[in-house]
């Protein structure tokens, strides 16, 4: 068992602190501590220490698109970000539809070492969208799955999502929909808008987005149960959840980093880096989804990490994969947008980026303060360092960011996953 001593750091931004490991566990807090014999000792002056990050959105590929990404080259990215554990999607191939499925995934994140990984179960078979999956069976399962959700496509069927609702109440399970009307969006490149109609691409209307997470809160309301909505994009979607919440529904919802930051000008350029699913939307919903989760109508920053090998995005827009990488760069872009504008403090970013999505997602030993007696679960910022963002030093097995070449304000230096360091002096340990 290591003892680690964090020698003036600023919890949550705060004064400059000590932060004593032992072994897995917070062991002390306070300025002035004394490293006992033979600990390691982390110099941390100027940095800011956050609880570990966790992330409720992020696509490992793994089993079925390890050419894309894997287990372990994706938990190694989380790390390098700042992340402790990540919930892993269930659109693999074969589908996570199955006990055995999450297991193999849970079991995979394990063997990684370098976070904890939380499969998140399909909603329905296959993702079809036609049949309950088994989610039983995956929440008693060794992965203890509590997180349910098709996304990559919408429970579109209402009878289909009135009863999974109603399932997961047995084992305080929650639904997270990935909200889609599948008939307003076939065909859509982008979204619908004033850019969208002088490229002469099909739009992606904002209605699509809002009108099932509409039907949805009001289905969890009838039922009495969890949902969650990914990837909110719009400036309506903000509106319905906030009206949801002042209901006193139990409802949540998470925003990426890409669509805090960039607009749906970018598409002007054609370059299929921006393609992503939602799309990305007007500087208007920009600005309205950084003010809800300043306010916390957005629960949390979630990356919808979504990996893919050089040749499904290198091609024709058409063509072109949708989705981007996230976890290595989502800490300096929440930074960026939010942190460095004031909407939020660091202890917000904490709350917003730890304490909630373990919340939300019943993650045990996650998202919990820098305390004595705490699972030593920890990141450690340099608020003042900014870089360009170089692609080709990605820990992740793909590249596919919309950043690159971007300067951005912030760097993860360390990160300690149960008193164990996976990332010192930024690199993997």
């Amino acid at each position: 068992m290591s003892t680690t001593l964090i020698r003036g750091a600023k919890l949550l931004g705060g004064e400059p602190t000590d932060v004593l490991i032992d072994g897995e566990t917070v062991a002390a807090v306070g300025a002035g501590l004394t490293a006992p014999a033979g600990a390691a000792v982390v110099e941390a002056e100027g940095l800011v220490a956050l609880p570990g990050l966790v992330d409720l959105h992020t696509h490992l590929r793994e089993p079925g698109r390890e050419d894309s990404e894997t287990v372990l080259t994706g938990t190694r990215a989380a790390a390098v970000g700042g992340y402790t554990a990540v919930h892993a999607m269930a659109n693999t191939f074969p589908v996570a539809d199955t006990a055995g499925v999450v297991e193999q995934v849970w079991r995979l994140g394990r063997e990684s070492g370098y976070c904890d990984v939380q499969p998140v179960g399909a909603v329905t078979v296959g993702l079809e969208g036609a049949k309950l999956a088994e989610l039983g069976a995956m929440a008693d399962s060794a992965a203890a799955v509590r997180v349910f959700s098709d996304d990559g496509k919408c429970v579109d069927d209402a009878v289909i999502m009135r009863r999974a609702l109603e399932y997961v109440k047995a084992f305080d399970g929650v639904v997270a929909q990935h909200a889609q009307e599948p008939r307003l969006t076939e065909g859509a490149q982008m979204n619908e808008g004033a850019v969208s109609g002088e490229l002469g691409l099909r739009g992606w209307p904002a209605v699509a987005e809002e009108s099932i997470i509409a039907r949805d809160v009001l289905l969890a309301a009838h039922v009495g149960s969890r949902v969650h909505i990914c990837h909110l994009s719009t400036a309506g979607s903000v509106e319905i959840v906030r009206w949801a919440k002042s209901k006193g529904w139990d409802v949540t919802a998470e925003v990426t980093p890409h669509h805090l930051l960039l607009t749906d000008e970018l598409v002007r350029t054609y370059n299929p880096v921006y393609k992503v699913n939602p799309p990305l939307r007007t500087e208007a919903d920009v600005m309205a989804l950084r003010e809800a989760l300043a306010d916390g109508t957005i629960d949390c920053v979630a990356t919808d990490h979504a990996p893919h090998p050089h040749e499904d995005k290198d091609c024709e827009w058409g063509a072109a994969a949708m989705g981007m990488v996230g976890l290595e760069t989502a800490l300096s872009v929440v930074q960026h947008t939010m942190v460095d504008t004031g909407l939020l403090d660091w202890a917000g970013v904490a709350d917003r980026m730890s304490l909630r999505p373990a919340a939300i997602g019943r993650l045990a030993g996650h998202g919990r303060p820098v305390a004595v007696g705490e699972p030593a679960n920890l990141t450690l910022v340099d608020p003042a360092y900014r870089g360009v963002v170089n692609p080709a030093g990605f820990a992740s097995r793909s590249r596919n960011t919309p950043y690159e070449g971007l300067e951005l304000p912030g760097r993860v230096t360390a990160t300690f996953l149960r008193g164990k360091a996976t990332v010192m002096d930024g690199k993997l340990t």
